[in-house]
């Protein structure tokens, strides 16, 4: 099964790869390993799931936010690398806005990790880091950037 397949079976779009809104670029390739700029979690509709874990946001909230991440961060790997069949995720480095009293980044971010897997099999296992955010851009609960492998 493919990964597009994988995704589809899981319930999953794509999302499209938008137009950043500073100056930035949503890849940076370095010969066979690509560089993936921060991924919010972006509606469909533009608009970005906002809020601050541990402070009106949950767990499972914040978790769900980490999954459209993933996606974006998959959306963007598969322009950079023309088929989500030639990436491999090599590290993830995911961001949460949360209290300081709040330790459970790392159950925030495995969704995004568990994605990765799912779609990837494992291409999708990676080295990671789970942080705790004071503040995120746009008040957003997840930012999550990652650094691929392109497959010949």
């Amino acid at each position: 099964m493919s990964a597009e397949d994988r995704l589809a079976a899981l319930g999953h779009t794509l999302p499209t790869v938008g137009k950043p809104l500073f100056n930035y670029v949503p890849f940076r390739r370095a010969g066979d390993i690509a560089f993936l700029s921060g991924q919010v979690p972006r509606l469909a509709d533009g608009t970005v799931i906002a809020g601050k874990v541990g402070a009106g946001m949950s767990v499972e909230e914040a978790q769900k936010a980490a999954i459209l991440c993933g996606l974006h961060l998959l959306a963007v790997a598969k322009v950079a690398a023309g088929s989500l069949e030639k990436v491999e995720m090599l590290k993830i480095f995911g961001m949460v806005n949360a209290t300081p009293e709040f330790g459970q980044q790392p159950k925030v971010i495995d969704t995004c990790s568990n994605l990765m897997v799912e779609v990837l099999g494992e291409r999708g296992r990676h080295a990671r880091s789970a942080v705790g955010m004071g503040s995120l851009p746009s008040d957003v609960p997840v930012e999550i950037e990652a650094v691929i492998r392109i497959l010949d």
